[in-house]
């Protein structure tokens, strides 16, 4: 074993997002703070940034059109997650440039649990009007495990492959268990997939009346409604996105030619011993410390931290303390993807993964558009509008109902 196989690269990546369908339309919609948020189309009370509109068939054409055959086959009947799992996929392979003798050996983690509750609660109701409705299929689609059937069978990974679920925290447990896989030598490769997910509106009707779902306030623009570390934050706004990166030891990648996006430096988790949804400034603190010393990192050395950031009226303070708790007198520059891409739930933080990584390479941070008055005790925001900066080490931190506290550090590749 070489001295860097240990280290690992993000080699691959692809996004899909209400703000950007490619990672060259996310990086743009970053660098010029375009919002996805709008008007729910459901709900006249309500606001989302949704994919609503996907369309496997049409995406294909104009993303994947070698593939686009293959991806209706196997995915076009699959429900929401699955097809924007398989989507991302295939396009964050193609962006590592892993070729077909490679794929065999890739192992597939995706990203989140109860991924297609809007499926079941529509299938239920088709079954309790009409149960002959009801499609043999179902055996499949109902299960999250229907997502990581169609990535591998349209990818052809073969190596290990499972759901990692920690509700909004998914994201990042996946990258972790991704590197903890490559970093362990078992594999070269780890192809990380984050479906976008659907809620039905139970859940959707839950979230609002806990009072952690924002709604419409009929005095501000819809995408001015996600406000994190405002002091008028109302909640957040529910997005849908998918993502997925190709994890891969730096000796596996440099035998086949590649540079790695960034390295995957360090990561850390914690929980906080708890069922509920409250926040815990001492789960925070301690993830984010064990990342950077997995990282070999001080605190000083951050220079940019893409915060969890949801407009939480609990949350966002409880954040905003455990980052001044663990980089002191330092103030990296913080943001939130939030306010622009919605919260995309077990999807969040590979979206926000990929989110930073652009901005490392384009050397920029992203406004925080929807910023007026801060809290107390706020971290370095930027402003409204994109910052240029030079971004060595990067933080991207998830927070999780559940006492689920899940950072990952990443390094210029």
């Amino acid at each position: 074993m070489t001295a860097d196989v240990a280290v690992v690269a993000v080699t691959g990546m692809a996004a899909l997002t209400t703000i950007g369908a490619s990672c060259a339309e996310l990086a743009a919609a970053l660098r010029t703070g375009r919002s996805g948020i709008r008007v729910d189309p459901d709900d006249a009370d309500g606001v989302c940034a949704t994919l609503a509109d996907f369309d496997l068939r049409a995406w294909a054409r104009e993303h994947a059109p070698d593939q686009a055959a293959e991806l209706v086959k196997v995915a076009g009947r699959a429900a929401l997650p699955a097809q924007t799992a398989a989507a991302v996929a295939v396009r964050a392979l193609d962006d590592g440039k892993l070729a077909e003798a490679d794929r065999d050996g890739t192992a597939v983690l995706i990203a989140g649990n109860n991924l297609a509750l809007g499926y079941h609660a529509s299938v239920w109701q088709q079954y309790a009007a009409r149960p002959g409705s009801v499609r043999p299929s179902h055996i499949l689609t109902h299960l999250d495990t229907d997502v990581l059937g169609v990535v591998s069978e349209l990818t052809g990974a073969r190596e290990a492959g499972s759901t990692v679920g920690g509700a909004s925290a998914s994201g990042n447990l996946a990258v972790i268990a991704g590197t903890r896989l490559v970093r362990s030598g078992e594999v070269d490769r780890v192809l990380v997939v984050a479906p976008a997910a659907e809620l039905s509106a139970a859940e959707i009707t839950a979230l609002r009346r806990s009072g952690a779902l924002a709604v419409r306030e009929p005095h501000r623009a819809p995408e001015q409604t996600c406000r994190p570390f405002d002091r008028s934050r109302r909640g957040f706004v529910r997005g849908q996105g998918a993502a997925a990166v190709l994890l891969e030891s730096k000796h596996a990648a440099a035998r086949r030619g590649v540079t790695g996006r960034a390295v995957v430096a360090g990561y850390g988790q914690r929980l906080d011993g708890t069922r509920g949804a409250a926040p815990n400034v001492d789960g925070q603190v301690a993830a984010l410390r064990r990342a950077l010393a997995d990282a070999g990192v001080r605190p000083a050395q951050v220079d940019y931290v893409n915060a969890h950031g949801t407009g939480s009226v609990a949350g966002d303070p409880v954040e905003a303390d455990a980052l001044r708790e663990v980089f002191g007198g330092h103030r990296p520059l913080v943001n939130s993807t939030k306010p622009l891409t919605g919260h995309c739930l077990t999807a969040a933080g590979v979206v926000e993964l990929v989110a930073t990584v652009l901005q490392m390479e384009a050397e920029f941070v992203h406004g925080n558009p929807t910023l007026g008055a801060l809290i107390p005790g706020a971290p370095a925001l930027t402003g409204p509008a994109a910052v240029p900066a030079t971004l060595d080490v990067a933080v991207s931190h998830s927070v999780a109902f559940s006492g689920i506290n899940a950072t990952v550090v990443l390094r210029a590749g």
